[in-house]
């Protein structure tokens, strides 16, 4: 039986791809490249170990649906979103089209179609709210304590899949595990725009420095995120096709980095000496996130492989090479 990638010409879904194609794996890709693009798949296309068929379909319409029933996967990745905080708080209404709303027909779609197990792409941020110091590092459970408080429609988006993720296991049979990723970066993250989105700073300040030009730190710089390299994301939706039943997993580094400290990491590996302009904090970002993933590494048996300086040198050397 095959397995069914959505968002699969995105940053995490190709590299996705490419770790479910390595291991010989028949994989059906699906995405609506509105953001994504099939030159991030020209290598699991291109491999000799699995076989990669592609179906370019939005998320929302029943076109997904009848492409899971033709398909049949043992299981479904479940990456395609709307990614963007700042687009969540001007059109919660969009956000949730997406969010809720495909995901939904994506989740009816394989409990009707056999699959045996939908793994879920969440956030390992905004679900949790805006933590203060004695509840970081966040653990999982701490998603429905009252303090949890999305600070966006993204956020919210991504919560309340939770519920519908446990009564699809529940009342149709449909397994799942939800991967709660802290600020993931690496290779074939484009920013949208040169403001980009909260979690694409690495490729927006990477991109900008490379070419001799300053960038924009919204607010004072001591905003702190956890960043996790992407190949060691991939390898995580890998160990939870089989592992993590019914569970929700923070996918993180542990690590707390501020936003300043990023940007002076990046300025030394480049080698310019560029100071970042501000500008006012973003509505719905937080201003501290740092995951706790043992529960990845007791359930999942994850670790992350890639330490920050190497995963940064990999990254600015990608953007080097791909101007």
């Amino acid at each position: 039986m095959s397995v069914l990638v959505t968002g699969a010409s995105g940053f995490i879904g190709s590299h996705v791809v490419d770790a479910l194609v390595a291991q010989g794996e028949d994989v059906v890709g699906i995405d609506d490249l509105s953001s994504g693009s099939l030159d991030n798949l020209a290598g699991a296309r291109s491999s000799g170990a699995g076989k990669l068929t592609f179906h370019r379909l939005d998320i929302t319409s029943e076109a997904v649906a009848e492409a899971i029933a033709r398909t049949r996967p043992e299981v479904v990745f479940h990456l395609a979103a709307q990614v963007d905080v700042r687009k969540s708080v001007a059109d919660p209404v969009h956000d949730a089209m997406i969010n809720v709303i495909g995901t939904l027909r994506v989740l009816q779609a394989a409990s009707e179609s056999g699959t045996d197990k939908v793994v879920f792409t969440s956030s390992g941020g905004c679900i949790y709210g805006e933590p203060d110091a004695s509840r970081l590092p966040v653990t999982e459970d701490q998603v429905y304590s009252a303090e949890a408080m999305p600070e966006s429609p993204y956020g919210v988006s991504k919560k309340v899949m939770l519920d519908y993720l446990r009564y699809f296991r529940a009342v149709k049979g449909l397994d799942y595990t939800a991967l709660a990723l802290s600020n993931v970066y690496g290779p074939r993250q484009e920013p949208a725009s040169e403001v980009g989105l909260e979690g694409q700073v690495v490729a927006i300040f990477s991109r900008r420095l490379l070419g001799g030009k300053p960038c924009t730190i919204y607010g004072d710089g001591t905003q702190t995120r956890d960043f996790v390299y992407v190949s060691d994301v991939a390898a995580a939706f890998v160990a939870a096709r089989k592992g993590g039943s019914g569970e929700l997993i923070n996918i993180g580094s542990g690590a707390e980095l501020s936003v300043t400290d990023l940007y002076d990491r990046l300025k030394a590996l480049i080698g310019v000496d560029l100071e970042p302009a501000h500008a006012a904090a973003r509505p719905g970002e937080l201003q501290r996130i740092v995951v706790d993933s043992s529960k990845a590494a007791a359930v999942l048996g994850w670790k992350p492989a890639v330490g920050l300086d190497e995963g940064l040198g990999r990254t600015v050397e990608y953007f080097r090479a791909h101007p």
